[in-house]
């Protein structure tokens, strides 16, 4: 049997968590151990989660430390569902499961979603980072948010044991989620998303703390996974799209801006700046990529 652990940051989602507790409650492949670690909520998220851990056998419900995370504005920028994860982590033999995955606490699963997932890993045996597709609430509508194939969004990742072990875990900066699954494919792993596996996410990705400031906090990430400028101007083609429109692509370009002229701290190193760069190269150029050589600038 494969072991399966789950774990999810939570901060202050009393309007959503119990949705999604039910949700994994319900799956046909649940988790072995489920651990949700509370970031020091204060709106009565503590309390629901109490009650919900009396109910579901595999759920343990974790207290962070007080001020584990630095109070701010912009939890995400400081990488807070990271912290609490690997936190959370630390609880637990990791090595004792084969598969190690993280859900958000607003994100509602189909019934059916580990056990597809899982199946999708026994097929590919070189899958190593693989999750279901996100649709989010907008004018009344499911809508599908959609991402390149390869990425996988940081609100449901599911990682092989031996992926996460060779890519040395999950870092606590901002832009884990794009360095994370880099490192997989630099490792030999593949990073997929599954169309067809679809769950609902009930705040749109990012938005937690503005949806400006989602954009550039973005486009920051972009810097920091020393994405080049000529990725970023087409990136911000399509976040032109998002709300609020127009002005999300110039949030977006912002964060990338101000992250160069402040020298934000990027990934140092050599061989993953490498692989970033062909990686880029071969999505914008296609098969005329491999054709090119390859050439070494700085940045």
């Amino acid at each position: 049997m494969d072991g399966l652990l789950l774990i999810t940051p939570v901060r202050n989602e009393r309007a959503n968590i119990e949705r999604t507790a039910r949700s994994v409650a319900a799956q046909l492949h649940p988790p072995d151990v489920w651990l949700v670690v509370d970031d020091n909520s204060d709106d009565g998220t503590a309390e629901v989660l109490s009650r919900l851990a009396e109910e579901i056998p595999f759920m343990h419900v974790l207290a962070a430390p007080p001020r584990h995370t630095v109070p701010a504005r912009d939890r995400l920028a400081l990488a807070a569902e990271a912290r609490a994860f690997n936190w959370a982590l630390g609880h637990v033999d990791r090595h004792a499961f084969t598969y190690i995955g993280k859900l958000d606490a607003d994100v509602e699963l189909p019934v059916d979603y580990f056990h597809r997932l899982l199946a999708a890993f026994r097929r590919d045996p070189q899958l190593g980072l693989a999750g279901g597709t996100l649709v989010e609430r907008v004018r009344g509508e499911w809508r599908e948010d959609r991402v390149p194939g390869y990425h996988v969004r940081g609100a449901l990742k599911l990682y092989t044991h031996a992926c996460f072990e060779a890519i040395g875990g999950i870092e606590e900066r901002l832009g884990w989620d794009t360095i994370d699954e880099t490192y997989a494919r630099m490792r030999g792993f593949g990073t997929r998303t599954l169309r067809e596996l679809v769950a609902r996410h009930h705040r749109a990705v990012g938005t937690a703390d503005g949806a400006l400031r989602g954009h550039a906090r973005h486009g920051e990430c972009a810097y920091i996974v020393r994405y080049g400028p000529a990725w970023v101007l087409l990136r911000s083609l399509k976040v032109a799209r998002y709300a609020p429109q127009g002005l999300s692509a110039s949030a977006f370009l912002y964060g990338y801006l101000r992250a160069y002229a402040q020298s934000r701290p990027r990934v140092e190193d050599e061989q993953f700046r490498r692989f970033v760069r062909h990686e880029l190269r071969t999505r914008l150029l296609g098969p005329l990529a491999n054709r090119l050589p390859l050439v070494e600038g700085k940045g």
